[in-house]
């Protein structure tokens, strides 16, 4: 989220050290995960509250079906443009029909 790497962790803990203490240091440091923990807490149920109020179960599952559906038309659309055994076999019965006639014409 933040993109901070291990480079600037470890400036930050120095500063930090030097800033504060060694003796300081590892209370502020638990004052800080507790804080961080209370407010990922409080996101997270606020998160949750909203996604029951709107419905977002619902939407979610929506627009899965939505895109299911645009697949199959466009699996269903591709299929029809591809040429098949079924388009050759006509050329080939109006030959044979056109033969049978022109056959049946020279038989008196």
């Amino acid at each position: 989220m933040f993109d901070i790497g291990f480079a600037e962790l470890l400036v930050i803990a120095v500063v930090a050290l030097v800033v504060m203490g060694p003796e300081r240091l590892p209370q502020t440091l638990r004052t800080m995960g507790l804080w961080i923990g209370r407010i990922r807490q409080t996101f997270s149920s606020v998160r949750q509250e909203l996604e029951n109020e709107v419905g977002m179960d619902d939407i979610r599952r929506q627009l899965h079906n939505e895109k299911l559906m645009r697949d199959l038309k466009n699996a269903k659309a591709e299929l029809e443009d591809l040429p098949g055994p079924q388009d050759k076999k006509p050329d080939t019965d109006e030959r044979s029909a056109e033969t049978a006639d022109t056959h049946d014409e020279t038989k008196p």
